[in-house]
């Protein structure tokens, strides 16, 4: 399932309230904090607890397949 991009649109980083990336409708990633956060069955899990830290080359590997 897809996320709507007004919804896309709406959702922000719980942490610095900024924009979030959709990365192939699995994880929505703040590059700002390199932070993912989970999708799961189609729903955004925007949790602090459940968010993981990405290292730079899962950085460069997560820009590259971000949808604008």
């Amino acid at each position: 399932m897809a996320i709507d991009k007004t919804l896309l649109g709406i959702l922000a980083c719980p942490v610095d309230k900024g924009p979030l990336l959709l990365v192939e409708n699995e994880l929505l990633y703040n590059p700002r904090l390199r932070r993912a956060y989970p999708i799961e069955n189609g729903i955004p899990v925007l949790l602090t607890d459940d968010a993981r830290d990405v290292d730079d080359a899962e950085h460069e590997s997560i820009l590259a397949r971000a949808q604008s």
